[in-house]
C-alpha cells in the first residue's frame, strides 16, 4: 500500500494513523516498529518527522488464521451482497473481541454468517471491520467482505464521502436550529479511558448537528460525522454543555428517561458501492429504547 504525506513536520505514527483510518495509533506504531513502513528506501521510526510529498510504502502483515469462534448469533442485516454487509447493531453488543468480551461480539456473529468471506486488513480480531460504534450505541455498521471492498471503503472514510448520520437525545435546549462543532479530540489528560476536547496529542474532529424536535429540558438531534474519532458525538455534545441522555461517562451519570446508557443511534449510511461506484443510502428505524424515550418526552411536552 502506498501513501503520500500531506503535512510537513508530522510524526510518522500520527500520519500513518490519520492517512489509514482503519489503523489505530497503536497499530500504526506496531507497523513502524516492525519495519513495515519505508520512505526513500529507509524504514521509518514512529517519531520520524515527514515532509509533505513523502511517499510511504506500507507492507501489511499476512492475514493470520483467526482463533475467534464463530457463533450463531442472530443479525439484523439491512443490506448484503458479495462485497459488503450492513448490520443494524443492537445496543449492548460489542463490535469486536477484546479483554472482557471474547464472545458474543458482532465479529463472532459475522464469522458464523459470512464464513470465510470477510476482509483481513484489520487482523484476526477485527476481520471486515471498517469502522466501529460503541457497545451501547445502536445502529448501522458497514462491514467489508473482501480486501478490495475494505480498501475502497477506508478511502471513503478518509475523504469523508462515507457519510454517517446519527440521532440522539441530549440534555437541555439547543438554542440554534443547527450548527457545527469543530473541536479536536484526544485522550483525556487524567482519565485514559475517556476522550476529551483538547489541543494536546489530538486529531481534528467535526460534527454537524440539526434539531429534530424540542422538549422541556431535552432536545432530539440529528448528527452527521465529518470525521470519526472515538466517542466523537458524545464528547462534542458534552463539550457544548448538552450531553447525551443516559451517557454515564460524559453525561450526568444518572439514569434518565429510563436509560442508563447513551441514547445514540446510527440511523443512516451513505457511501459509494466499492465495486460498482453506485451511490447508496441505507437506513434503519429508531430502536424501541429510543422510541420509548421519545414517547416519555412527548407525554411531558407542554402545549
Amino acid at each position: 500500500m502506498l501513501l503520500t504525506a500531506d503535512r510537513t513536520g508530522e510524526r510518522a505514527d500520527a500520519a500513518l494513523a490519520r492517512l489509514c483510518p482503519e489503523l489505530t495509533r497503536s497499530a500504526a506504531q506496531k507497523l513502524l516498529e516492525e519495519g513495515r513502513v519505508v520512505c526513500c528506501g529507509k524504514a521509518l521510526k514512529k517519531n520520524d518527522r515527514l515532509t509533505e510529498g513523502d511517499c510511504l510504502a506500507v507492507t501489511l502483515p499476512e492475514v493470520q488464521e483467526t482463533s475467534i469462534e464463530p457463533e450463531n448469533i442472530p443479525l439484523d442485516i439491512v443490506y448484503e451482497d458479495g462485497d459488503v454487509i450492513v448490520i443494524n447493531k443492537p445496543k449492548g453488543m460489542v463490535v469486536h473481541p477484546a479483554a472482557g468480551h471474547w464472545s458474543g461480539t458482532l465479529v463472532n456473529a459475522l464469522m458464523y454468517h459470512c464464513r470465510d468471506s470477510l476482509s483481513g486488513i484489520n487482523g484476526e480480531l477485527r476481520p471486515g471491520i471498517v469502522h466501529r460504534i460503541d457497545m451501547d450505541t445502536s445502529g448501522l455498521l458497514i462491514v467489508a467482505k473482501n480486501d478490495f471492498a475494505h480498501q475502497a471503503l477506508a478511502e471513503q472514510l478518509k475523504d469523508h464521502s462515507l457519510a454517517r448520520t446519527y440521532e440522539c437525545i441530549v440534555v437541555g435546549g439547543m438554542k440554534e436550529d443547527s450548527g457545527t462543532i469543530d473541536a479536536p479530540i484526544g485522550r483525556h489528560p487524567t482519565d485514559r479511558k475517556k476522550m476529551a476536547v483538547t489541543e494536546k496529542n489530538s486529531r481534528e474532529a467535526i460534527t454537524h448537528w440539526q434539531v429534530l424536535e424540542r422538549f422541556p429540558g431535552y432536545t432530539h438531534l440529528q448528527c452527521r460525522l465529518e470525521t470519526g474519532r472515538t466517542h466523537q458525538i458524545r464528547v462534542h455534545l458534552a463539550f457544548r454543555g448538552h450531553p447525551i441522555v443516559g451517557d454515564m461517562v460524559y453525561g450526568r451519570k444518572k439514569p434518565e428517561l429510563g436509560l442508563d446508557s447513551q441514547c445514540l443511534h446510527a440511523r443512516e449510511l451513505t457511501f459509494c458501492h466499492p465495486r460498482t461506484g453506485q451511490p447508496m443510502t441505507v437506513s434503519c428505524p429508531l430502536p424501541p429504547y429510543f422510541e420509548g424515550a421519545l414517547d416519555r418526552l412527548r407525554g411531558k411536552r407542554i402545549g
